[in-house]
């Protein structure tokens, strides 16, 4: 594998993860953000240790990514950044959740997409999923999340 594919990967994974830091740091109310802080916080400092293995050359581990494998990346990619600047502010962050996580296990699930079975499956688990997320960010650990339209 080359060094670069190292470098440029966990270099892009580290400026995200700085970026986010940041915003976490500089938005109020501070104790809205203490969870994303703290997330954000430990996302950095491992993110910052793989790049930095990867300059030092220390990280040669994986056969790289090739370009199919980026193809099959890119739908999921286009939703994340729907969600992340557009969908949990103008939906609500468990409809907008709701509605990623669905799209998302519908794109990358190997089941066959021509049996009712599976989209019932696929909604049971995406019900689940977000009843964890309501559980563990709105009862557990009590913190903010974007409540706009819906919730």
């Amino acid at each position: 594998m080359n060094q670069s594919q190292h470098i440029f990967g966990s270099g892009v994974v580290f400026a995200v993860g700085v970026w986010v830091a940041w915003i976490s740091y500089t938005q109020a109310p501070a104790e809205a953000f203490l969870f994303p802080r703290l997330i954000a916080s430990v996302f950095v400092v491992l993110a910052g240790w793989t790049f930095g293995k990867a300059v030092l050359g220390l990280s040669k581990v994986g056969a790289g990514i090739s370009r199919s494998l980026c193809l099959n990346m890119l739908p999921g990619l286009a939703v994340m950044l729907i969600y992340v600047f557009w969908a949990a502010k103008a939906l609500g962050f468990y409809t907008a959740t709701a509605i990623a996580f669905f799209i998302l296990l519908s794109l990358y699930d190997p089941a066959p997409h021509s049996e009712t079975r599976t989209w019932v499956k696929r909604a049971l688990i995406t019900a689940c999923f977000v009843a964890v997320m309501y559980g563990l960010f709105a009862l557990l650990l009590s913190v903010y999340t974007p409540r706009e339209i819906l919730f």
